[in-house]
């Protein structure tokens, strides 16, 4: 058999790119691209598979972050008991902020998610004893995990991304799962979806609400790169940065929020280097991936794949 399947050969990119990351760019830099490697797909959940464009990710991120950050600095719990406790409340916030908006559709549904991630911003700022208030939540401690020292910036990198490719698989299997199909029912036809017995609303908000949970577990991993929780991590701006990795990266698989993830970080961080104003330039990038590749970074991919292709051809002719 020549070759392999494309799911496999996207497997090995994948794989090979977490491998070599942190020896292309500076190790903080690459676990950060891991992080919101997670918080892409999990987006993905909802815009890709569920058709709902979601605008208050980061109230989850937040969510799970300062509920990481305090369980850490208060109560000394360890690393992995830690993160899945901030998974699970950020889970638990998302289900009810989930129950909510997906009843309704379009630029309702965006409204509503941006509206409780304004609220729940706004209580991060207030609460100062929690969050730090507009200063952020400092001194987030990274214990070892399992008796292994995660302190080096390289160390903390091979446990992101382990946390990133164990996240990965169980989206995966979530997607590929009769649920991921009963998701996908409900974007393509809703209304038929809920003719022949499935529960439009209960899978919108499990979905919802899955999405919300990993991408709490992220923010846990955030707060402890840094050592710091900071406030915009929660603003609506993260948010809107998380739809475009989602958009740049492409939505018709798993795979195209994830290399969204380190075009977005990446250019951000080359384009605030050479314009102050780089947001204008990025937003250029954003305009040209929605007008030209629809179907972002996966699309044109296939595209190049394609060409090489038909050039093979034609000489071989």
């Amino acid at each position: 058999m020549r070759g392999g399947s494309p799911f496999s050969l996207w497997w090995a990119a994948l794989l090979t790119g977490i491998v070599v990351l942190p020896f292309a760019i500076p190790p903080s830099m690459a676990t950060e691209v891991v992080i919101y490697g997670i918080v892409a797909v999990a987006a993905n959940l909802l815009i890709g598979y569920a058709g709902l464009y979601s605008f208050g990710q980061a109230a989850f991120f937040g969510v799970g972050g300062y509920m990481t950050a305090n369980l850490l600095l208060h109560l000394d719990l360890p690393v992995l008991p830690a993160l899945a406790l901030g998974a699970v409340v950020s889970g638990l916030v998302a289900a009810l902020v989930g129950f909510v908006c997906v009843r309704r559709t379009g630029i309702y549904f965006i409204m509503l998610t941006f509206a409780f991630n304004q609220m729940i911003f706004y209580i991060a700022y207030q609460w100062r004893d929690a969050t730090g208030g507009e200063d952020g939540l400092s001194g987030v401690p990274r214990p070892d995990v399992l008796g292994v020292d995660i302190g080096a910036p390289i160390a903390y990198y091979a446990f992101a991304a382990l946390v990133f490719v164990l996240c990965f698989w169980a989206m995966g299997r979530i997607v590929a799962s009769p649920f991921g199909r009963i998701v996908v029912a409900t974007r393509e036809n809703p209304r038929r979806a809920a003719s022949v017995g499935f529960d439009v609303t209960r899978a919108q908000t499990a979905i919802f609400a899955m999405s919300g949970a990993f991408t709490g577990l992220a923010g846990g991993l955030y707060a402890m790169l840094y050592g710091l929780m900071p406030i915009d991590a929660v603003n609506w701006i993260n948010s809107g940065n998380i739809v475009f990795m989602v958009l740049i990266g492409g939505t018709g698989n798993l795979f195209g929020p994830a290399a969204g993830a380190v075009i977005f970080i990446i250019l951000q961080d080359v384009l605030s280097v050479v314009w102050a104003r780089w947001p204008l330039l990025f937003g250029a990038v954003v305009i040209a991936v929605v007008l030209y590749f629809q179907g972002g970074f996966v699309e044109l991919f296939h595209r190049l794949g394609r060409w090489a292709t038909a050039r093979r051809k034609a000489r071989a002719r």
